[in-house]
Protein backbone atom coordinates (compact mmCIF):
# COMPACT_ATOMS: atom_id res chain seq x y z
CA UNK A 1 0.00 0.00 0.00
CA UNK A 2 3.11 2.55 0.93
CA UNK A 3 4.38 1.30 -1.97
CA UNK A 4 1.27 2.36 -4.20
CA UNK A 5 0.82 5.71 -2.50
CA UNK A 6 4.80 6.90 -2.92
CA UNK A 7 4.38 6.00 -6.71
CA UNK A 8 1.09 7.95 -7.14
CA UNK A 9 2.89 11.08 -5.11
CA UNK A 10 5.93 11.24 -7.62
CA UNK A 11 3.20 10.84 -10.26
CA UNK A 12 1.74 13.46 -9.41
CA UNK A 13 4.97 15.29 -8.36
CA UNK A 14 6.35 15.03 -11.87
CA UNK A 15 2.89 16.46 -13.41
CA UNK A 16 2.83 19.60 -11.80
CA UNK A 17 6.36 20.15 -11.89
CA UNK A 18 5.89 19.45 -16.05
CA UNK A 19 4.32 23.14 -17.33
CA UNK A 20 7.13 24.50 -14.75
CA UNK A 21 9.71 23.19 -17.16
CA UNK A 22 7.92 23.36 -20.40
CA UNK A 23 8.09 27.34 -19.51
CA UNK A 24 11.48 27.28 -18.44
CA UNK A 25 12.66 25.28 -21.99
CA UNK A 26 10.48 27.15 -24.01
CA UNK A 27 11.71 30.93 -22.54
CA UNK A 28 15.65 29.61 -21.58
CA UNK A 29 16.40 26.84 -23.24
CA UNK A 30 14.65 26.60 -26.36
CA UNK A 31 15.96 30.30 -27.25
CA UNK A 32 19.74 28.88 -26.54
CA UNK A 33 19.83 25.82 -28.49
CA UNK A 34 18.37 27.25 -31.18
CA UNK A 35 21.28 30.07 -31.08
CA UNK A 36 23.77 27.25 -31.01
CA UNK A 37 21.97 25.64 -34.24
CA UNK A 38 22.07 29.21 -36.15
CA UNK A 39 25.81 29.26 -35.38
CA UNK A 40 26.70 26.45 -37.38
CA UNK A 41 25.18 27.58 -40.55
CA UNK A 42 25.92 30.43 -43.09
CA UNK A 43 22.23 32.20 -43.07
CA UNK A 44 21.66 35.62 -43.41
CA UNK A 45 17.83 37.58 -42.34
CA UNK A 46 17.37 37.11 -46.10
CA UNK A 47 17.79 33.74 -45.71
CA UNK A 48 15.17 33.11 -43.06
CA UNK A 49 12.08 33.20 -45.62
CA UNK A 50 11.18 29.82 -47.12
CA UNK A 51 11.42 30.13 -51.01
CA UNK A 52 8.27 30.41 -53.20
CA UNK A 53 7.32 30.21 -56.39
CA UNK A 54 5.65 33.40 -57.87
CA UNK A 55 4.08 35.06 -60.64
CA UNK A 56 2.85 38.09 -62.60
CA UNK A 57 0.10 38.06 -65.41
CA UNK A 58 -0.01 39.94 -68.30
CA UNK A 59 -2.47 40.38 -70.68
CA UNK A 60 -1.77 41.70 -74.39
CA UNK A 61 -3.98 41.70 -77.43
CA UNK A 62 -2.21 40.24 -80.50
CA UNK A 63 -1.12 43.20 -82.97
CA UNK A 64 -1.39 40.96 -86.17
CA UNK A 65 -5.11 38.72 -85.48
CA UNK A 66 -7.86 40.73 -83.59
CA UNK A 67 -9.24 36.87 -82.38
CA UNK A 68 -5.98 35.84 -80.60
CA UNK A 69 -4.69 37.13 -77.48
CA UNK A 70 -1.02 36.66 -76.04
CA UNK A 71 -0.74 36.20 -71.76
CA UNK A 72 2.79 36.31 -70.48
CA UNK A 73 3.29 35.30 -66.87
CA UNK A 74 6.53 36.94 -65.25
CA UNK A 75 7.61 33.40 -63.22
CA UNK A 76 10.50 33.98 -60.64
CA UNK A 77 12.09 32.00 -57.21
CA UNK A 78 11.69 34.75 -54.56
CA UNK A 79 15.07 33.12 -53.07
CA UNK A 80 18.91 33.56 -54.87
CA UNK A 81 20.30 30.81 -52.75
CA UNK A 82 17.56 27.92 -52.87
CA UNK A 83 15.90 25.96 -55.37
CA UNK A 84 12.07 24.96 -55.57
CA UNK A 85 11.29 21.58 -56.72
CA UNK A 86 7.70 20.19 -58.05
CA UNK A 87 7.13 23.15 -59.28
CA UNK A 88 2.99 23.18 -60.44
CA UNK A 89 0.67 26.06 -62.05
CA UNK A 90 -2.78 26.50 -62.95
CA UNK A 91 -4.80 29.03 -64.18
CA UNK A 92 -8.17 29.68 -65.21
CA UNK A 93 -10.31 31.15 -68.25
CA UNK A 94 -13.52 32.20 -69.28
CA UNK A 95 -15.48 30.30 -71.71
CA UNK A 96 -14.50 30.00 -75.60
CA UNK A 97 -11.17 30.48 -74.78
CA UNK A 98 -8.55 27.73 -76.42
CA UNK A 99 -4.76 27.96 -76.11
CA UNK A 100 -2.64 27.83 -79.73
CA UNK A 101 0.86 25.86 -79.68
CA UNK A 102 0.59 24.81 -75.87
CA UNK A 103 3.78 23.94 -73.97
CA UNK A 104 4.59 20.29 -74.05
CA UNK A 105 5.17 21.08 -69.86
CA UNK A 106 1.63 22.10 -69.98
CA UNK A 107 -1.93 20.56 -70.70
CA UNK A 108 -5.53 22.40 -71.21
CA UNK A 109 -8.68 21.06 -69.79
CA UNK A 110 -12.12 22.34 -68.65
CA UNK A 111 -10.78 25.65 -68.79
CA UNK A 112 -7.99 25.50 -67.01
CA UNK A 113 -4.23 25.07 -67.92
CA UNK A 114 -1.62 23.09 -66.03
CA UNK A 115 1.87 22.88 -65.89
CA UNK A 116 4.65 21.04 -64.18
CA UNK A 117 7.53 22.87 -64.27
CA UNK A 118 10.17 20.59 -62.06
CA UNK A 119 12.90 22.00 -60.75
CA UNK A 120 13.62 26.11 -60.42
CA UNK A 121 17.41 26.73 -59.59
CA UNK A 122 18.03 30.24 -57.34
CA UNK A 123 17.28 33.24 -58.63
CA UNK A 124 15.16 31.51 -61.71
CA UNK A 125 13.71 33.97 -63.93
CA UNK A 126 10.88 33.12 -67.19
CA UNK A 127 8.52 35.19 -69.21
CA UNK A 128 6.28 32.43 -69.57
CA UNK A 129 3.67 32.68 -72.61
CA UNK A 130 0.30 30.88 -73.94
CA UNK A 131 -1.36 32.07 -77.08
CA UNK A 132 -5.36 32.13 -76.66
CA UNK A 133 -7.70 32.28 -79.43
CA UNK A 134 -10.78 34.00 -79.11
CA UNK A 135 -14.17 33.22 -80.49
CA UNK A 136 -15.38 36.38 -80.03
CA UNK A 137 -12.84 39.36 -79.00
CA UNK A 138 -16.02 41.59 -78.59
CA UNK A 139 -17.09 39.53 -75.30
CA UNK A 140 -13.89 39.64 -73.84
CA UNK A 141 -12.91 42.26 -71.09
CA UNK A 142 -8.89 42.43 -69.89
CA UNK A 143 -10.23 42.93 -67.17
CA UNK A 144 -11.83 39.96 -66.62
CA UNK A 145 -8.97 37.78 -67.66
CA UNK A 146 -6.91 39.33 -65.37
CA UNK A 147 -9.33 38.70 -62.62
CA UNK A 148 -8.42 34.79 -62.60
CA UNK A 149 -5.39 35.22 -60.08
CA UNK A 150 -2.71 32.07 -61.46
CA UNK A 151 -1.88 29.24 -58.90
CA UNK A 152 1.86 28.38 -58.42
CA UNK A 153 2.88 26.02 -55.85
CA UNK A 154 6.41 23.96 -54.69
CA UNK A 155 8.66 22.18 -52.12
CA UNK A 156 11.77 23.68 -50.59
CA UNK A 157 13.76 23.15 -47.83
CA UNK A 158 13.82 26.06 -44.93
CA UNK A 159 17.62 26.42 -44.19
CA UNK A 160 16.94 26.63 -40.91
CA UNK A 161 15.73 23.27 -40.86
CA UNK A 162 18.69 21.36 -42.77
CA UNK A 163 21.06 19.44 -41.17
CA UNK A 164 24.16 20.98 -43.17
CA UNK A 165 26.46 22.12 -40.78
CA UNK A 166 29.67 24.25 -41.10
CA UNK A 167 32.57 25.84 -39.13
CA UNK A 168 33.15 28.78 -41.22
CA UNK A 169 31.44 30.85 -38.77
CA UNK A 170 33.43 30.12 -36.32
CA UNK A 171 36.17 30.25 -38.69
CA UNK A 172 35.72 33.59 -39.45
CA UNK A 173 35.20 34.47 -35.65
CA UNK A 174 38.76 33.34 -34.51
CA UNK A 175 40.76 33.91 -37.77
CA UNK A 176 39.23 37.89 -37.75
CA UNK A 177 42.11 40.26 -37.72
CA UNK A 178 40.30 42.29 -35.44
CA UNK A 179 39.15 39.81 -33.21
CA UNK A 180 42.06 39.59 -30.03
CA UNK A 181 41.80 43.38 -30.36
CA UNK A 182 38.01 43.00 -29.77
CA UNK A 183 38.52 40.82 -27.07
CA UNK A 184 40.82 43.11 -25.00
CA UNK A 185 38.62 45.43 -25.31
CA UNK A 186 35.87 43.69 -24.44
CA UNK A 187 37.97 42.18 -21.08
CA UNK A 188 39.21 46.29 -20.61
CA UNK A 189 35.66 47.56 -20.38
CA UNK A 190 34.99 44.47 -18.18
CA UNK A 191 37.18 44.05 -15.90
CA UNK A 192 37.67 47.86 -14.77
CA UNK A 193 34.18 48.41 -15.33
CA UNK A 194 33.54 46.01 -12.94
CA UNK A 195 36.11 47.06 -10.58
CA UNK A 196 35.84 51.09 -10.37
CA UNK A 197 31.75 50.18 -9.54
CA UNK A 198 32.77 47.48 -6.50
CA UNK A 199 35.62 50.18 -5.09
CA UNK A 200 33.11 53.40 -5.30
CA UNK A 201 30.45 50.94 -3.92
CA UNK A 202 32.70 50.31 -1.03
CA UNK A 203 33.82 53.94 -0.71
CA UNK A 204 29.92 54.84 -0.66
CA UNK A 205 28.71 52.61 1.83
CA UNK A 206 31.53 53.38 3.76
CA UNK A 207 30.60 57.31 3.66
CA UNK A 208 27.06 56.61 4.69
CA UNK A 209 27.40 54.04 7.08
CA UNK A 210 28.28 57.07 9.72
CA UNK A 211 26.16 58.88 11.24
CA UNK A 212 25.51 62.49 10.49
CA UNK A 213 22.28 64.95 9.82
CA UNK A 214 20.71 63.46 6.34
CA UNK A 215 21.84 60.57 6.26
CA UNK A 216 18.52 58.76 4.64
CA UNK A 217 18.45 61.71 1.76
CA UNK A 218 22.14 61.06 1.01
CA UNK A 219 21.32 56.93 0.29
CA UNK A 220 18.23 58.00 -1.61
CA UNK A 221 20.97 60.43 -3.81
CA UNK A 222 22.81 57.66 -4.49
CA UNK A 223 20.33 55.36 -5.89
CA UNK A 224 19.53 57.86 -8.75
CA UNK A 225 21.97 56.36 -11.13
CA UNK A 226 21.23 53.04 -10.81
CA UNK A 227 17.49 53.42 -10.92
CA UNK A 228 17.36 56.11 -13.58
CA UNK A 229 16.67 55.44 -17.26
CA UNK A 230 19.32 54.26 -18.89
CA UNK A 231 18.53 56.00 -22.62
CA UNK A 232 17.88 59.51 -20.53
CA UNK A 233 21.08 58.95 -18.23
CA UNK A 234 23.18 58.48 -21.60
CA UNK A 235 21.28 61.35 -23.19
CA UNK A 236 22.07 63.49 -20.74
CA UNK A 237 25.85 62.05 -20.77
CA UNK A 238 26.48 62.54 -24.38
CA UNK A 239 25.10 66.17 -23.90
CA UNK A 240 27.26 67.19 -21.30
CA UNK A 241 30.46 65.45 -22.86
CA UNK A 242 29.81 67.17 -26.19
CA UNK A 243 33.61 69.22 -27.29
CA UNK A 244 31.35 71.92 -29.30
CA UNK A 245 28.82 72.88 -26.58
CA UNK A 246 29.24 70.23 -23.37
CA UNK A 247 29.46 72.17 -20.26
CA UNK A 248 31.95 69.67 -18.93
CA UNK A 249 34.51 70.96 -21.93
CA UNK A 250 33.46 74.75 -21.33
CA UNK A 251 34.58 74.59 -17.56
CA UNK A 252 37.93 72.68 -17.92
CA UNK A 253 38.67 75.50 -21.34
CA UNK A 254 37.76 78.25 -18.95
CA UNK A 255 39.86 77.17 -15.92
CA UNK A 256 42.68 76.63 -18.69
CA UNK A 257 42.99 73.61 -17.64
CA UNK A 258 42.79 72.34 -21.59
CA UNK A 259 43.90 74.54 -24.51
CA UNK A 260 41.12 73.35 -26.98
CA UNK A 261 37.81 71.05 -26.22
CA UNK A 262 38.49 67.19 -26.31
CA UNK A 263 36.07 65.04 -27.74
CA UNK A 264 35.48 62.52 -24.97
CA UNK A 265 33.23 59.75 -26.79
CA UNK A 266 34.55 60.13 -30.06
CA UNK A 267 38.35 60.07 -29.89
CA UNK A 268 40.21 56.71 -29.50
CA UNK A 269 42.89 57.99 -28.26
CA UNK A 270 44.53 60.51 -25.95
CA UNK A 271 48.35 61.19 -25.59
CA UNK A 272 49.27 62.31 -21.94
CA UNK A 273 52.53 63.19 -21.26
CA UNK A 274 53.82 62.71 -17.42
CA UNK A 275 57.68 63.55 -16.16
CA UNK A 276 58.93 63.23 -19.84
CA UNK A 277 57.01 59.90 -21.06
CA UNK A 278 54.03 59.75 -22.99
CA UNK A 279 50.86 57.43 -21.87
CA UNK A 280 48.22 56.78 -24.42
CA UNK A 281 45.26 56.61 -23.17
CA UNK A 282 42.64 54.96 -25.06
CA UNK A 283 39.87 58.18 -23.94
CA UNK A 284 36.63 56.69 -25.82
CA UNK A 285 36.73 53.64 -23.80
CA UNK A 286 38.02 54.74 -20.65
CA UNK A 287 34.77 57.38 -20.60
CA UNK A 288 32.37 54.34 -21.19
CA UNK A 289 34.23 52.95 -18.59
CA UNK A 290 33.53 55.89 -16.01
CA UNK A 291 29.59 56.25 -17.03
CA UNK A 292 29.76 52.52 -16.44
CA UNK A 293 30.93 52.59 -13.13
CA UNK A 294 29.03 55.55 -12.13
CA UNK A 295 25.97 53.98 -13.06
CA UNK A 296 26.35 50.83 -11.51
CA UNK A 297 28.15 51.07 -8.48
CA UNK A 298 24.72 51.98 -6.34
CA UNK A 299 23.95 48.22 -6.44
CA UNK A 300 27.36 47.05 -4.64
CA UNK A 301 26.83 50.28 -2.33
CA UNK A 302 23.51 48.44 -1.61
CA UNK A 303 25.08 44.93 -0.53
CA UNK A 304 28.20 46.39 0.93
CA UNK A 305 26.05 48.93 3.49
CA UNK A 306 23.82 46.01 4.10
CA UNK A 307 26.85 44.06 5.20
CA UNK A 308 28.62 46.30 6.81
CA UNK A 309 25.29 47.06 9.29
CA UNK A 310 25.83 43.45 9.85
CA UNK A 311 29.06 43.61 11.19
CA UNK A 312 29.10 43.65 15.31
CA UNK A 313 30.33 46.83 16.80
CA UNK A 314 31.94 44.94 19.27
CA UNK A 315 35.01 44.55 17.44
CA UNK A 316 35.66 47.99 16.29
CA UNK A 317 35.16 49.41 19.69
CA UNK A 318 37.86 46.17 20.90
CA UNK A 319 40.09 48.20 18.23
CA UNK A 320 39.75 51.39 19.32
CA UNK A 321 40.91 50.30 22.89
CA UNK A 322 43.37 48.60 20.82
CA UNK A 323 44.29 52.26 19.73
CA UNK A 324 43.90 51.12 15.96
CA UNK A 325 43.17 53.76 13.21
CA UNK A 326 40.90 54.17 10.81
CA UNK A 327 42.83 52.47 7.94
CA UNK A 328 43.98 49.56 9.90
CA UNK A 329 40.44 49.30 11.36
CA UNK A 330 39.31 49.10 7.81
CA UNK A 331 41.83 46.59 7.05
CA UNK A 332 41.47 44.20 9.72
CA UNK A 333 37.90 43.95 10.29
CA UNK A 334 35.65 46.06 7.70
CA UNK A 335 37.61 43.95 4.41
CA UNK A 336 37.56 40.76 5.69
CA UNK A 337 33.95 41.04 6.75
CA UNK A 338 32.84 41.76 3.48
CA UNK A 339 35.23 39.55 1.16
CA UNK A 340 32.85 37.24 0.25
CA UNK A 341 29.98 39.84 -0.74
CA UNK A 342 32.92 41.36 -2.77
CA UNK A 343 33.40 38.06 -4.30
CA UNK A 344 30.01 38.11 -5.14
CA UNK A 345 29.75 41.35 -6.84
CA UNK A 346 32.84 40.83 -8.85
CA UNK A 347 31.17 37.46 -9.96
CA UNK A 348 27.63 38.96 -11.00
CA UNK A 349 28.95 42.46 -12.46
CA UNK A 350 31.72 40.78 -14.18
CA UNK A 351 29.06 38.41 -16.64
CA UNK A 352 26.68 41.96 -16.43
CA UNK A 353 29.81 44.35 -18.09
CA UNK A 354 30.77 41.13 -20.19
CA UNK A 355 27.33 41.04 -21.82
CA UNK A 356 26.85 45.08 -21.77
CA UNK A 357 24.96 46.37 -25.08
CA UNK A 358 23.20 49.25 -24.24
CA UNK A 359 25.07 51.47 -22.55
CA UNK A 360 27.91 51.62 -25.17
CA UNK A 361 25.82 51.51 -27.95
CA UNK A 362 23.94 54.61 -26.85
CA UNK A 363 27.23 56.83 -26.25
CA UNK A 364 29.33 55.62 -29.11
CA UNK A 365 27.70 52.83 -30.96
CA UNK A 366 30.77 50.77 -30.86
CA UNK A 367 33.18 53.65 -32.33
CA UNK A 368 36.02 55.10 -31.24
CA UNK A 369 37.82 52.00 -30.01
CA UNK A 370 35.11 51.24 -27.85
CA UNK A 371 33.64 48.07 -29.83
CA UNK A 372 32.80 45.03 -27.76
CA UNK A 373 31.61 41.30 -28.10
CA UNK A 374 28.01 42.05 -27.69
CA UNK A 375 28.41 45.23 -29.63
CA UNK A 376 29.71 43.04 -32.34
CA UNK A 377 26.77 40.25 -32.39
CA UNK A 378 23.93 43.25 -32.98
CA UNK A 379 26.31 44.48 -35.81
CA UNK A 380 26.43 41.08 -37.41
CA UNK A 381 23.01 39.93 -37.03
CA UNK A 382 21.09 43.20 -37.61
CA UNK A 383 23.08 45.68 -39.21
CA UNK A 384 24.96 42.93 -41.85
CA UNK A 385 21.98 40.83 -41.20
CA UNK A 386 24.25 37.89 -41.16
CA UNK A 387 22.78 35.87 -38.63
CA UNK A 388 25.23 33.08 -38.34
CA UNK A 389 28.13 34.88 -37.87
CA UNK A 390 26.21 36.89 -34.95
CA UNK A 391 25.03 33.71 -33.45
CA UNK A 392 28.67 32.39 -33.48
CA UNK A 393 29.83 35.60 -31.37
CA UNK A 394 27.14 35.00 -28.94
CA UNK A 395 28.22 31.40 -28.44
CA UNK A 396 32.01 32.43 -27.97
CA UNK A 397 30.68 35.18 -25.35
CA UNK A 398 28.81 32.18 -23.84
CA UNK A 399 32.47 29.78 -23.64
CA UNK A 400 34.35 32.72 -22.17
CA UNK A 401 31.69 33.41 -19.32
CA UNK A 402 31.90 29.57 -18.86
CA UNK A 403 35.35 29.57 -18.68
CA UNK A 404 35.43 32.58 -16.14
CA UNK A 405 32.92 30.79 -14.03
CA UNK A 406 35.03 28.02 -13.79
CA UNK A 407 38.14 29.35 -12.65
CA UNK A 408 35.86 31.72 -10.26
CA UNK A 409 34.55 28.88 -8.34
CA UNK A 410 38.02 27.35 -8.38
CA UNK A 411 39.74 30.10 -6.81
CA UNK A 412 37.09 32.29 -4.50
CA UNK A 413 34.05 29.87 -4.60
CA UNK A 414 34.72 28.61 -1.24
CA UNK A 415 35.23 31.58 0.14
CA UNK A 416 31.49 32.95 -1.69
CA UNK A 417 30.28 30.33 -0.04
CA UNK A 418 30.74 31.58 3.63
CA UNK A 419 27.66 33.75 3.80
Amino acid sequence: MSTTLSKIEKRTAYTLLLPAVCLVFAIVLFPILANVWISFKEVGLKDIRIPEPRAKKIVKYSKDNNSELKIVYKFRNSSLIQEIREVKFSDKFPKNFEPINLDKRCEFKSQKIKCSFGIWEAGYRENFEILIKVLNIKDINKKDLEYFKPKLSGKSDNILLTTDFTLKNFEKVFLNNNFFELLMTTFYFTFFGTLGAILLGIFAAQLVNQKFYGRSFMRSILLFPYVGPVVALAYTWTLLLDPNSGTLNSLLVSFGIIDKPINLLGQKYLIISILGFELKLRLALTTVIFFEIWRYFPLAFLFILARLQAIPKDLYEAADVDGAGPFRKFIAITLPQITAIISILFMIRFIWNFNKFEDIFLLTGGASGTLTLPISVYQQGFAISNIGMGSAISIVIVLLLIIFMLIYFRLIGKRASEI
